[in-house]
């Protein structure tokens, strides 16, 4: 007879296989049927590659996921400098009010995205600011600093303050031992950062909702819009693609956040 402890963890196995099912076969049906030869994608007919063709001599959709590029290198170079910047501030300086600007910069990895999106709106409508890649830039920028910061800050708290102070010691200006030797140290979490920041700006729907124009259309924008009008194989495919850059990336993150043997 298997004791208690062991059917606990029997019972407890099952239940993360089925809520894993539950979770993941949407996902692998989606990306099955995205080489199924059916139009309606209702049979199976076939295994076929012409969706993802397909996806690649459709304009509109080009031009979006060349949109979602430009966007997610902006953010990503913007989200690393400001926050890895303010990560070293808030860890080399201790001033009156920091615990309270370290709660306002988490609040946007908590905030509900639609009323970040409405708020974004709101402002940029109040400032007269035109609606245009600027705006989705500051948009994903908004959010993404928070897991950069988070990111570099948590390398920082394991540094050896020794480090700095060996590099001042044998004559290097502030500046130098920064770039010489804390820089290359923080260089794992700033790569997991960016490649957070890049993930987040590529997949982001509901902010950019708000802040986006005609022209500055993204791909998951497109993509919702496409999903309105009904099925469309094309959509498997774009959705395939994006699963496989998610898991390479967090794949990536996995690997560079390791630490060292």
């Amino acid at each position: 007879m298997p004791s208690r402890a062991n059917l606990l963890d029997r019972c407890l196995g099952a239940w993360t296989a089925a809520v894993l099912v539950f979770l993941y076969a949407p996902i692998a049906v989606l990306v099955a049927y995205s080489f199924n030869a059916s139009r309606l994608n209702i049979l199976w007919e076939g295994f076929t590659l012409r969706w993802y063709a397909a996806v690649w001599h459709d304009a509109p959709l080009v031009r979006a996921t060349e949109n979602s590029l430009v966007v997610a290198g902006a953010v990503t170079a913007l989200s690393v400098g400001l926050g890895t910047t303010g990560a070293w501030l808030l860890y080399r300086y201790r001033f009156r009010g920091a615990a309270a600007i370290r709660t306002l910069v988490a609040i946007p990895m908590v905030m509900p995205e639609i009323l970040m999106g409405v708020s974004l709106l709101v402002f940029f409508t109040l400032a007269r600011f035109p609606l245009g890649f600027a705006t989705v830039i500051i948009g994903h920028v908004t959010f993404c600093i928070p897991f950069v910061l988070s990111a570099v800050q948590a390398r920082l708290e394991g540094m050896d303050p020794a480090l700095e102070e060996a590099a001042l010691d044998l004559g290097a200006t502030p500046l130098r031992a920064f770039w010489h030797v804390i820089l290359p140290f923080l260089a794992p979490a700033i790569a997991a950062g960016a490649l957070m920041a890049a993930t987040l700006s590529l997949d982001e729907l509901i902010v950019t909702f708000f802040t986006t124009s005609s022209a500055s259309t993204t791909l998951p924008i497109r993509i919702f819009g496409m999903a309105k009008v009904g099925l469309n194989p094309m959509l498997n495919a774009l959705s395939a693609v994006f699963i496989a850059t998610a898991v390479l990336f967090q794949v990536l993150i996995g690997r560079i956040r390791r630490p060292a043997p």
